[in-house]
């Protein structure tokens, strides 16, 4: 059971992480629950499972996204100041420039020279975005491109028995951008990404809960997620799922 437990987490884990990390949805600012820890000294206690993800599964992850999907594209936040009109489709057109300005980033596979990847280096995670877009700033459509440096923080909500991630921008580097608009653009794009994802659902507690029937016993083994740890050690992250297991039901007899 221990290895179909950590097949079934590796990919729920990984594959959530990846998508949520480079599509995104809307949600509060505010990160839920406490930081993941990292693992006990004296070992994992018993009914603990470890999953472990390295870059290389993070990448066929990416590569799947880019090659078989859109490439994740998200409206910019606080972007919508010095507008001229609409032009009725949901775009905007400035004054100056005849065509539209959609206020979007998007996520690039390589740019800038940056191949958009997720490093697990020095202990944390982190994950250069190659990236371009537009933003209508005071009338004149701004088209930028560049990449990014992110972070990647765990939280775990031990009520809901949910992990959570937040995506924190280090850096913003952008090319072909006016000394004059790169400030405000480079602003627009760290919010839209930091706002835009935060906080991610990495792992539900239900997804990975266990019920299964013992008929020799007459009964069913349940487990709940009773604590999760965490550490990046030789670029692979390794979560530590602890279970709390129990049986129901009772046998013939009795």
């Amino acid at each position: 059971m221990g290895k179909v437990l950590t097949f079934v987490l590796g990919l729920l884990i990984g594959g959530a992480a990846a998508y949520f990390l480079f599509v995104g949805v809307p949600a509060a600012n505010e990160m839920p629950g406490e930081p993941v820890a990292a693992p006990s000294p004296g070992g994992p206690p018993p009914g603990t499972a470890t999953v472990v993800l390295d870059e290389p599964f993070f990448q066929a992850v990416l590569q799947t996204i880019f090659e078989q999907m859109n490439a994740p594209e998200f409206p910019l936040r606080g972007s919508n100041g010095g507008l001229d009109r609409q032009d009725g489709s949901g775009s905007y057109a400035s004054a100056q420039n005849a065509a539209p300005c959609n206020n979007t980033i998007k996520i690039l596979r390589e740019g800038s020279g940056v191949k958009t990847s997720v490093r697990l280096e020095k202990g944390k995670l982190v994950a250069p975005l190659a990236f371009e877009g537009n933003v209508n700033v005071l009338g004149n459509c701004a088209r930028f491109s560049g990449w990014s440096k992110t972070g990647l923080s765990l939280t775990y909500d031990s009520e809901k028995r949910t992990v959570y991630g937040k995506i924190e921008v280090e850096t913003v580097n952008l090319d072909g951008v006016t000394p004059l608009a790169s400030g405000l653009v480079a602003q627009f794009v760290q919010s839209a990404i930091n706002q835009r994802v935060n906080p991610i659902t990495i792992l539900k507690g239900e997804q990975v809960a266990v019920s299964l029937p013992i008929e020799a016993s007459g009964g069913t083994l349940s487990a709940q997620i009773s604590d999760v740890r965490a550490e990046i050690k030789e670029k692979t992250l390794n979560l530590l799922v602890t279970y709390d297991f129990k049986g129901s039901g009772t046998s013939e007899g009795k």
